[in-house]
């Protein structure tokens, strides 16, 4: 498995501090459009990559995944953020380092969305609201695709085996992945299309007002009103649409450094974490999350366990190493690729899709570990080590029926027979 899915710093996400190095047009050695450092990135010192790839940075990451695995129903593993999607735009690194620590307050992106598009002309708005409203029945397909996957862990969990299964198939778990990456794949290379389009649209007056919304310093972000009149939005396209705004800036502010920069949770989203950490926050105004709540709690799961149970989590960065070292190269080639739309009209749709095939691949290989180990440690848990996972939880009052597709609450879908996601039995 990949470097370890050490990206985790605690909390929502972590740095991957790449030094991207490459060569430009003229095959020189200066640093393509992007590749620099770019507005106030190096206020991030304390991320470093030695620091999120640490196995004790990504064994807490894991660690919480499996509190909320372990307490939580298929309902709070549905939950997950929409700008989980298509992370290729540096909006996870912009939120990190934030100078001001704001990053994980619930009115960072409404104020960094609103600054943007009230710099576009009512046209360029117009353009990412006709790709919200092309894109947004893909967005919820993409969510909908989880929920097997997700179901299929919590029956390994419960030990809801088909008849004569060992448990889960690592290649239909890897397969049914690389089907779901690819299609984010095709989201994020028609977005970077669009976004890059409007990017090389963008008159001086418009450059010069970007320039004075800092990357990684929202304290220069004033607070404006919403640019744009949502009654004619449905509720899916207006969230895509201050999606794409916020993305927008870091993508044209950051740097393909901010670009391969991922959140811990970007991988392995099947198990309840999000829901654990933002299930407070939801519907709060200006909430900031506490950005000490992944690792602290991580650490108490793991030393609630015995040394056997403990053994079966902590060997886990190890055995996605391989996997999670990938990763990092195959998102820095995708990054590299969609910023190409900034300086011109066309890109490798080819190679994005085979690379997010085999992101997916790999994503699936350590979810399919996550699973594994989790399902094993439930087994043994007594009910002391339950009740006190439960307290550890600390979501009383936070009930969860039904599912998510991203944050909205809906009722329990239809999920496909997940049997295919399991071994056979044998003869």
């Amino acid at each position: 498995m990949n470097e370890s899915r050490a990206f985790a710093i605690v909390v929502a996400c972590v740095v991957f501090a790449f030094s991207a190095r490459g060569q430009d047009a003229d095959r020189s050695n200066r640093p393509p459009p992007g590749e620099g450092p770019r507005q106030g990135e190096e206020t991030s010192r304390h991320y470093s990559l030695e620091q999120a790839v640490s196995d004790r940075a990504q064994l807490n990451t894991i660690a919480f995944d499996g509190l909320a695995f372990l307490t939580g129903d298929f309902c709070a593993c549905t939950f997950l953020p929409p700008g989980k999607v298509s992370d290729y735009f540096g909006f996870q690194y912009m939120r990190d380092i934030d100078a001001g620590e704001r990053g994980h307050n619930t009115s960072f992106l409404t104020r960094i969305a609103h600054n943007t598009l009230a710099v576009l002309t009512d046209a360029q708005r117009a353009q990412l609201i006709a790709l919200g409203n092309e894109q947004a029945p893909q967005i919820t397909e993409l969510a909908h695709r989880r929920l097997p996957l997700i179901k299929a862990f919590c029956r390994l969990r419960d030990g809801d085996l088909p008849t004569g299964s060992q448990g889960l198939d690592r290649a239909a778990v890897m397969e049914y992945s690389a089907d779901m990456w690819e299609l984010d794949g095709a989201l994020a290379y028609h977005r970077a299309q669009v976004v890059g389009a409007i990017v090389r649209s963008l008159d001086e007056t418009q450059k010069a007002a970007l320039a004075k919304l800092k990357f990684g310093d929202s304290s220069t972000w004033p607070d404006v009103p919403e640019p744009f009149d949502r009654r004619g939005l449905t509720h899916d396209v207006h969230v895509a649409l201050m999606t794409y705004g916020s993305e927008m800036f870091s993508w044209y502010a950051g740097s393909v450094k901010a670009d391969v920069y991922f959140c811990p949770e970007r991988h392995g989203t099947y198990f309840g974490s999000f829901y654990l950490k933002d299930a407070p926050a939801m519907g709060k105004r200006d909430y900031s999350i506490s950005t000490s709540l992944t690792g602290d709690s991580g650490e108490e799961f793991l030393a609630t366990l015995t040394e056997p149970q403990r053994a079966l989590i902590t060997s886990l960065p190890e055995l996605q190493r391989k996997d999670l070292a990938e990763i990092v190269q195959t998102r820095r080639a995708i990054a590299v690729e969609l910023r190409k739309f900034m300086q011109q009209d066309t890109a490798d749709k080819a190679a994005v899709l085979k690379l997010s095939r085999r992101y997916g691949e790999l994503d699936g290989e350590m979810s399919y570990l996550y699973a594994t180990r989790f399902a094993e440690v439930n087994k043994t848990l007594s009910p002391e080590q339950k009740a006190k996972l439960l307290k550890l939880r600390n979501l009383d009052g936070f009930p969860c029926t039904g599912a998510y597709l991203y944050s909205q609450r809906v009722a329990q879908p239809d999920i496909p027979n997940t049997d295919f996601l399991f071994t056979k039995a044998t003869n």
